[in-house]
């Protein structure tokens, strides 16, 4: 077959018009990749992340996730900076009703209470609410007060001054183990009460759950309170705490489920549980439900809701091995209700 000078045109024009068809369809595959950004948490931060990189995989949503603490996730999604802010306590009606926002549980963790003091091995220390309000207090001073060597008659503790550490930064984790304290102590109640942030009275001062864990590995005599997966990836040592029953408790897998698995959701408002003390044998008594902010009515917030969706529906397995529990699969079923009341769930899903 010949082609001629105008039918070379012809078939260039046809060729070239396939590969800018092509190049356009690219284009269109890659926007269908959402991009969403998370601020939040250092909690949930684990989680978020590990769930990130299985969502892109799988549904190509890409997630940027920075855990910079409760308080900024809660401002930055306020002043719609974000996809999603993330905390680890419940935001009242009034402030959701105010800023148009929809909250929804994403899994339950424990926070730890960690030590670094000579000789004292993995959950050998025990500790009571009472004692740990009147270490972060300045009543006791010292890891071989009487009240701590009292109900510690099998290990040797020194005369070792103790150093707090706590959460400079606006904090769920904060707020969660106050919470605890004030639970504990009338005193603590009375006087410094339960927040993101307190004015503490002494100690040192780490932003985010991560600082805490490295500075309660590395200053001899410490005391802090992280989520537990970051006490198992920095190997710190773990103490007992004792129950509302008299029990002293170690916190594991177990005693966590044990705590999760007592929470009354049937009867939640906004998802809204308390799982501080609760009653049930073997649960760890400072458990915390970690939950995420979306805007209502929004577009950008159906990106969001893939990814949780997704995270719901094959993401357990990860949380299980990140030491949360993943909420019940009838509490998912309402927080999807949820969604289609906000208007926030994706089309094509």
């Amino acid at each position: 077959m010949v082609v001629g000078h105008i039918g070379k045109q012809v078939l260039f024009v046809i060729a070239l018009s396939s590969v800018i068809a092509i190049g356009v369809s690219e284009i269109s595959c890659a926007q269908k990749v959402k991009s969403i950004t998370g601020v939040g948490s250092t909690f949930a931060g684990p989680l978020y992340q590990n769930w990130a990189e299985g969502a892109e995989k799988e549904i190509g949503v890409q997630v940027n996730y920075q855990p910079l603490g409760s308080g900024a996730g809660r401002n930055q999604i306020i002043s719609k900076t974000v996809s999603f802010g993330a905390l680890d306590v419940p935001t009242s009606v009034e402030k959701l009703t105010k800023n148009n926002l929809v909250q929804f549980p994403t899994a339950i963790g424990g926070i730890a209470v960690v030590v670094n003091i000579p000789n004292i091995k993995h959950h050998m220390l025990r500790l009571t609410g009472p004692i740990i309000a009147d270490i972060y207090s300045g009543k006791i001073k010292k890891w071989n007060d009487p009240k701590i060597t009292e109900i510690n008659k099998d290990v040797v503790l020194e005369d070792l001054d103790i150093a707090p550490i706590y959460r400079a930064d606006g904090s769920g984790t904060t707020q969660v183990f106050t919470s605890y304290l004030v639970k504990e102590s009338h005193n603590w109640a009375e006087t410094y009460g339960s927040n993101t942030s307190i004015a503490w009275p002494l100690g040192i001062g780490g932003r985010g759950n991560g600082s805490v864990a490295s500075m309660v590995k590395n200053i001899k005599g410490s005391i802090g309170y992280v989520e537990f997966a970051y006490a198992l990836q920095n190997h710190l040592c773990m103490v007992q705490l004792k129950d509302s029953a008299g029990e002293y408790i170690t916190l594991t897998e177990d005693s966590l489920r044990a705590a999760a698995k007592t929470a009354d959701w049937v009867h939640s408002k906004n998802f809204n549980v308390d799982l501080i003390n609760i009653v049930g044998e073997n649960a760890w008594p400072i458990v915390s439900t970690t939950y995420v902010l979306v805007p209502a009515y929004n577009q950008n917030s159906k990106g969001v809701v893939k990814f949780f969706r997704w995270a719901f529906d094959k993401g357990d397995g990860i949380a299980y091995t990140l030491h949360y529990v993943p909420l019940p699969i009838f509490v998912k079923e309402k927080i999807e209700k949820t969604w289609e009341y906000a208007g926030i769930t994706p089309n094509n899903s």
